[in-house]
C-alpha cells in the first residue's frame, strides 16, 4: 500500500512539473493533482496496454517512436475526463507525458517494490 501512494506522490511530481514547464498544460487544484495522478495510474494501467496491443504493428514500424504517441494520448484522455486538467494540443500532451515520465523513472531508481527507499551501494574490494 505504501509503494500505491509513494508513486501517487511522484506522479503528483511529475504532473506539478508539466503544468508549470508546458505553457499548454494546465491543472488547477491540489484535489486535481491527486486525482489526476490516480487516473494516470489507472489509465496506464488498462487502458494502454490495450492500446499498445492495438498498436503494435505501428509501434513495429516506427521502432518503437510511436510510443510516444500513445504516452500522448493517454495523458489526454486523463486530461479530457477531468474538468481542472486541461491540455491544449498534441505536442503539449506529448511533452506533458514525456516530464511525467522523465520524473517517475528517475524518482523509481530510489523506491523498492515494496514502497520504501533503496539505495544499493556497490563497494569494489
Amino acid at each position: 500500500m505504501n509503494g500505491i501512494i509513494l508513486r501517487t506522490l511522484i506522479t503528483m511530481l511529475g504532473l506539478f512539473l508539466a503544468s508549470r514547464l508546458i505553457p499548454g498544460v494546465s491543472i488547477v487544484g491540489t484535489g486535481s493533482f491527486v486525482l489526476a495522478a490516480l487516473l494516470l495510474g489507472l489509465v496506464n494501467g488498462f487502458v494502454r496496454p490495450i492500446m499498445f496491443l492495438l498498436t503494435l504493428p505501428i509501434t513495429i514500424i516506427t521502432l518503437g517512436v510511436f510510443l510516444f504517441v500513445l504516452n500522448a494520448a493517454m495523458f489526454g484522455l486523463v486530461a479530457a475526463l477531468l474538468d481542472n486538467f486541461s491540455v491544449s494540443g498534441f505536442w503539449s500532451a506529448l511533452f506533458g507525458a514525456v516530464i511525467v515520465s522523465i520524473t517517475s523513472t528517475v524518482a523509481s531508481w530510489c523506491i523498492g517494490p515494496d514502497g520504501r527507499y533503496e539505495l544499493f551501494v556497490v563497494r569494489r574490494r
